[in-house]
C-alpha cells in the first residue's frame, strides 16, 4: 500500500489517499454532508468510491489527513480547463477538517499544498466553490487571499433532468 506523504506538521500528515482508505473517507464525506446539511444528497457507497477514485480511470484525486495516525481530515481534486488562458486548472471537490480539529493548521496545510501542486502543474488558477452561508469557510478562503468569482451563478443537472437532455 503506497501512502505517499505530502506534508508533515506537528502531528499531522497529509498523504495521498489508497483504495484501504475508501471506508474512511465515505465516513469523512457523510460527515461533511452533515455540516452542510446535504446528508440526504450522499448517494455513494464504497464500491462506488472504489471505483470512481482508486479504478482504471481515476476522476480525482484524493488527500487524507491524519491526526496522530486517525483521519481528521480530506480533499479531493481534479484538473480542469480553462479555455481563455489555454492551461489546466485545478478544482477542488471537497475540503474537510473535522471540527473539533480545526485551527491547527490543517485546512491551511491542505490548500497550501494543492497551490504548490497546482504551480509545479502549470495550472492558471485554483478554485473551489463554498455554499453562501458558510462563513467561517468564507473568512477563511479570504484571509488566504481567495476571492469569490462575482457575477457567476453555478448550475447542475441530475436525476431526471440530466436523463431528459441526455435523450435529445
Amino acid at each position: 500500500m503506497d501512502m505517499t506523504i505530502v506534508t508533515k506538521i506537528e502531528g499531522f500528515t497529509l498523504r495521498q489517499a489508497v483504495k484501504e482508505d475508501v471506508p474512511a473517507l465515505l465516513s469523512l464525506i457523510r460527515e461533511l454532508a452533515v455540516y452542510e446539511k446535504l446528508e440526504d444528497q450522499v448517494t455513494a457507497t464504497e464500491e462506488s468510491l472504489e471505483v470512481s477514485l482508486f479504478g482504471i480511470r481515476p476522476g480525482a484525486t484524493t488527500l487524507l489527513g491524519e491526526w496522530q495516525g486517525k483521519p481528521v481530515a480530506y480533499a479531493v481534486f481534479f484538473h480542469n480547463f480553462s479555455t481563455f488562458a489555454g492551461r489546466l486548472g485545478l478544482y477542488l471537490e471537497d475540503v474537510y477538517v473535522k471540527p473539533e480539529m480545526r485551527g491547527r493548521g490543517m485546512g491551511k496545510a491542505i490548500l497550501s499544498y494543492l497551490a504548490c501542486l497546482a504551480k509545479e502543474r502549470g495550472c492558471a488558477r485554483f478554485e473551489w466553490a463554498v455554499l453562501d452561508w458558510n462563513a467561517p469557510s468564507i473568512e477563511f478562503y479570504r484571509s488566504l487571499g481567495a476571492e469569490p468569482l462575482d457575477g457567476w451563478t453555478v448550475f447542475r443537472l441530475t436525476g431526471e433532468a440530466l436523463d431528459r437532455l441526455a435523450k435529445n
